[in-house]
This record gives C-alpha cells, sequence and structure tokens, in this order.
C-alpha cells in the first residue's frame, strides 16, 4: 500500500471543487484511508458519491463520522476473509488498536510510516545511534501524552475548547499561605524517594472492592446508634458531665442530653425545625428543640451534640447551651530519630481535582498541561482525584462515545504515569463517585490498574475515598467528594461574622468523619456498615484536602491546614490546582502547635 498523505487527499477534494483547509478534516480523513487501507483517491470518490446521494452535504467531522458509519464500515464487512492475517488487516480498527498491529509485525518499518500523520517539511526519521538506541517497540507502546489523548484518537473525535484555549492568566496565583522564594517550588531535592503509605494496616484500610446494597434497616440503626454513643462518652468526659438524661422524660429542672440532629421534615433545617433523636440507652426518642435561648450554635442533620436545658412537658427541649464536639488528636511519630534525613529539605505535594476535560468538550487538554506543569515543577508527590471520566459531563450524559469509559480512563492514566515517568514523582489516584466507570457507593474502594508495570507500580499508589496518607511522616486526610457543598445546603448557624467553609471543615474534624451529614445528599449512595470502619477519621490530619464546586481556599482550622484547590476545570475555562510544601519538625514551637505545612497555593491551570 502506497503512502497516503493530507496534501494528496487536499489535492484530490480540489479535483471535484471541494474547497478545504481544515487540518482537522483532513487529519481525520486521513485516519480513515489508514483504518480502511484506502488511497486519497478512494477515499474522495466514495466521499463524492455519498455526499451526492445524500443532497449534497458538506464536509465536516460529524458528516465524516456519519460517512464512515454508512459506508466504510460496511465495505469492511462485506470483503471476503481469505486468511487470517487479511482478515486481522482488513477490520476496522482505531488508534488505540493500532498498537496491537505493530506489535505483531515489528519487523516491517514501513508499516510505522503508514500510521502516521507526516510532519511539514522533512519527513526523516529521529536518528537512532549506538549512544542514543530507541526501540521501535517502546516508541509505540508508548506514546505521548499528547498523543494519547488528542482530539483525533477518540471516537468519534473531539473538538478542543475554544474557550479553554483562550483563557487568560495562566499560572496565576490565587490562594497563598506562607511566603516562600519562587524557585523553591520544585521538588526533587537532594533525598531519596519519599515514603507515601496508608495510616492505617491494610487489613483495616480499604484496599480492595466489597459487596454491596445488601445493607438491612437494623444494621443502619447500629452504625447511627454506635456514632451517638462512642461520641457521647468523649462528650461526657471531656465536659465532666456526670450522666445523660432522657429525652423524652418530663422533668423540673435543668436537663443534659445527648442526641443526633435531624429535621422534621424532607425539606432544608431551619430553627422551627430542629428535632433530636437519642441514642438507645437513652430512649431512642426524638424530641423537638427550641434554640431562641442558645446565644450561639451551628447545627446540621446528623450532628451529634451534648444540649442543656429545660423539658417540663417531655414533648419539647429549651435548649441554654449547645456542645458541639472535640476533635482527634494529631499525629505523633516515634521515628523522627531515624528520619531525619527527610525533615532538612521541604517535600513539594501537587493536588489536583477531576474533571480533566472541559464541559464542552471531551478533549483532556487540561490534563495535558497539568502534566506539562508536573514535568516543569518536578514535585515529589502528586495527588490525583477524580473524577476522570465524569458521569456529569453532557457527551458521557448522552453517551456519545463508541468506545468505553473504561478505555478513555486508562488511556488517561497510560499518560499521566508515561508523561512524568522522566520526572520521578509518586503518583497517588483517588477516585469519585462521578467516575462513572468505578463503582458507584461509598466508601469508594480504589482503582485497580492490573496493566501497569512493576516499574510504575512502585511509583503509583491506589487509594480509597475517603483515605488517611502518612507522606514523609505527615498525615493527609482525602476526600474528592464534594462534602462542603452537601454540608452548606443544609447548616444553619446562628454564629454572626463567621465563615461557613470555616464551620463546615470544623465539624468534620470534630464530629471525626470524612461525610458527618445524615441523611446524605441524594446524589451519595452510602454503605454504613463500611462507612463505620471506613468511613472515620482515625486522628485529626495535618492536612485536609476537600475539593469543591465552591470558591478554592486555604484555611487553619483548630491546628489543620485545609485546603479546598478547586477543579482543574469549571465548566468551559480553565480551573486550579493546588501545591504544598511540606517539613516535619518539633511540632511545638514556643508552646504552640506548628503545621508542617510551610507553605501552600492555588494556583491556576
Amino acid at each position: 500500500m502506497a503512502l497516503v498523505d493530507m496534501d494528496s487527499i487536499r489535492s484530490e477534494l480540489n479535483m471535484f471543487d471541494i474547497a478545504c483547509d481544515d487540518e482537522m478534516i483532513l487529519e481525520k480523513m486521513l485516519e480513515q484511508c489508514m483504518c480502511h487501507r484506502l488511497q486519497g483517491e478512494g477515499i474522495v470518490l466514495e466521499w463524492v458519491a455519498f455526499s451526492t446521494t445524500k443532497g449534497g452535504v458538506k464536509l465536516s467531522l460529524d458528516t465524516l463520522e456519519r460517512f464512515e458509519h454508512e459506508v466504510l464500515n460496511k465495505k469492511i464487512k462485506s470483503r471476503p476473509s481469505f486468511s487470517k492475517k487479511d482478515e486481522t488487516l482488513n477490520r476496522t480498527r482505531d488508534v488505540n488498536s493500532l498498537h496491537d498491529l505493530i506489535k505483531a509485525e515489528e519487523e516491517e518499518e514501513d508499516l510505522l510510516d503508514s500510521y502516521s500523520t507526516p510532519a511539514k517539511g522533512s519527513q526523516k526519521r529521529p536518528l537512532s545511534t549506538p549512544e542514543h538506541p530507541r526501540s521501535k517497540r517502546g516508541a509505540s507502546v508508548m506514546p505521548s501524552p499528547r498523543q494519547l489523548l488528542s482530539p483525533s484518537s477518540f471516537s468519534p473525535s473531539v473538538t478542543p475548547s475554544q474557550k479553554y484555549s483562550a483563557r487568560g492568566a495562566r499560572g496565576e496565583v490565587v490562594a497563598t499561605l506562607g511566603t516562600v522564594q519562587g524557585a523553591q517550588w520544585t521538588g526533587q531535592k537532594a533525598r531519596g524517594p519519599v515514603r507515601v503509605e496508608l495510616l492505617e494496616a491494610p487489613e483495616v484500610s480499604l484496599v480492595s472492592s466489597y459487596k454491596f446494597m445488601f445493607q438491612r434497616l437494623r444494621d443502619v440503626r447500629n452504625v447511627l446508634t454506635d456514632k451517638i454513643e462512642e461520641l457521647g462518652e468523649e462528650l461526657r468526659v471531656h465536659f465532666n458531665i456526670e450522666e445523660f438524661s432522657p429525652v423524652s422524660l418530663p422533668a423540673q429542672d435543668s436537663v443534659t442530653v445527648l442526641g443526633q440532629v435531624c429535621c422534621d421534615g424532607n425539606g432544608k433545617l431551619n430553627t422551627q425545625s430542629v428535632l433530636l433523636e437519642a441514642g438507645q440507652d437513652q430512649g431512642g426518642r426524638l424530641v423537638p428543640v427550641d434554640l431562641s435561648e442558645v446565644k450561639e450554635f451551628s447545627l446540621f442533620p446528623g450532628q451529634v451534640v451534648v444540649m442543656e436545658g429545660m423539658n417540663t412537658t417531655g414533648r419539647k427541649l429549651v435548649a441554654s447551651k449547645v456542645y458541639e464536639g472535640i476533635p482527634l488528636p494529631f499525629y505523633t511519630s516515634n521515628e523522627q530519630k531515624e528520619d531525619r534525613a527527610e525533615d532538612t529539605e521541604p517535600v513539594m505535594v501537587m493536588v489536583a481535582c477531576g474533571p480533566y476535560t472541559p464541559s464542552d468538550s471531551l478533549s483532556y487538554d487540561p490534563l495535558i498541561d497539568l502534566i506539562s506543569v508536573i514535568a516543569r515543577d518536578r514535585p515529589d508527590i502528586c495527588i490525583l482525584l477524580g473524577p476522570f471520566v465524569d458521569a456529569k459531563h453532557q457527551q458521557i450524559e448522552k453517551c456519545q462515545l463508541t468506545e468505553t469509559f473504561e478505555a478513555v480512563f486508562s488511556r488517561c492514566v497510560d499518560s499521566i504515569v508515561e508523561g512524568t515517568k522522566g520526572v520521578g514523582c509518586r503518583l497517588v489516584f483517588v477516585p469519585s463517585l462521578r467516575d462513572v466507570h468505578h463503582h458507584f457507593i461509598y466508601p469508594q474502594p480504589p482503582f485497580t490498574l492490573p496493566d501497569l508495570s512493576r516499574e510504575d507500580t512502585e511509583r503509583v499508589s491506589l487509594v480509597s475515598d475517603p483515605c488517611t496518607l502518612l507522606i514523609g511522616g505527615v498525615t493527609f486526610g482525602l476526600t474528592s467528594t464534594d462534602i462542603l457543598f452537601h454540608m452548606g445546603a443544609e447548616e444553619i448557624s446562628s454564629i454572626s461574622g463567621s465563615d461557613r467553609f470555616t464551620r463546615i471543615l470544623k465539624h468534620m474534624l470534630t464530629q471525626r468523619s470524612y461525610y458527618p451529614l445524615y441523611p446524605p445528599a441524594e446524589e451519595i449512595n452510602l454503605d454504613y456498615e463500611r462507612f463505620q470502619m471506613h468511613g472515620q477519621m482515625p486522628l485529626s490530619p495535618d492536612i485536609l484536602i476537600v475539593p469543591s464546586e465552591l470558591r478554592y481556599f486555604i484555611k487553619d482550622v483548630i491546628g489543620c491546614l485545609c485546603v479546598n484547590p478547586g477543579r482543574l476545570t469549571k465548566g468551559q475555562v480553565g480551573g486550579t490546582y493546588g501545591r504544598l510544601l511540606i517539613q516535619r519538625g518539633p511540632s511545638l514551637a514556643e508552646g504552640k502547635r506548628r503545621n508542617p505545612c510551610v507553605a501552600c497555593q492555588v494556583v491556576k491551570i
């Protein structure tokens, strides 16, 4: 088969007075020539016949997709199959399956030329010298991230987002904490690899998928009761409370009761709809709460609280004081002497959250740009949170992809792993409930990547949502679920001048849970027994990563540095990512705890 290029296709089109200067259309026709083994003259003749029968349709990417579906694919199916080899060559192929063909026929060097778009200018291949050998197999199996995620590699092909490409303020720092020199925002200092490990043992952590949709109401009730009793005992000891009274028992004196905040209907919680539900030890009853005498409060459904007040009739508690909870202690290491070498230089951690495509296109240009930033800044750790294949994307909702969601996700991971191979940073992948190809359950098990090589497996960590990690001796709490948005819609407060984000984050730390809201948002499919095991905070993390649709921020909340890095894309335009410098050292400075985060920034992609 002779070599075909875009110039020959353009000249054939000109013969039929069909003007085409769109490189993407010519590239698409070139791809169809390669997949269907046609010359430039052949595909143009087929197109002219097709367009004539359809009333003279114009040449575009959409009509080319229709042309391939109605004409070219049918011609492939109608061809006779003479041998197994011929059948392999004749079947329709996409860009992903070309690698299999290249592997099977590596000895035919001309085949590589026939499956590549000739570059403008020189047609020579890159030189391969004994000093810089280049394996043909490695070059074909490991394409660059831009090749893997290029618009033409998708079926149907996608059009890059114009608004994303025209975005401004690239690389602008929009939020910051701490001051460091610009040159310090690079990793890979003179040290060994930074350790990334689960804080808890593998037998306690969520490391694999599990069966769900089998929970009973009795089991849910037991989980909620255990939560009330465990937090209640901590509150009782901390505030020196002798005992709790039943919430529905009439009393003429002030009583102290324990329970969970509920709403008296299906609507949003307000000051007139607050109920307190007691645990089994306090009778398990519900009682309305009057908050008119409480000066300051911040409440949400599912919150475990202790209230003081009067309940003379047993039918309504007139509260006068609310105890909201206490946080867990921070992590302390017993290996500081052994790990002293890690304390000399800060560790750079980069954090990004999906979606990694604009809302008007399935082009992964934002992800390609992020890989370029990683290659430039060389962070020690890169934490990537889902969604990678966003279930809320309009084109995915309409199922406009002809390849599987798993294939798109695999291509994303391959591009990230290959694009950062020479950088040496550790990669951490966190799933999201919006990942259309993954388990729709919370807590969410980690991704499975069986095709990773042994070398890549050593620097790639697959963790669950949520999870608590130990990175260079510093604890990170991670969740890709938008708890800020969910709790922000339900929380009520009488504290004037307070910041809602700070209140919600404080609730997470004092309720000791990555998702303390009950009942959960409608989009959350929560398995309560697994949530009891894997959704609670084992301690107060040094750094809490809580990506959200809401505005990015960096906040110090009762000693924990809380970061919302934003999402890499916001609608049709570019979003933000976060970067941190952490340095483990003395936990106390002048009698006050020192957070191990030296500096933190939120940056526009």
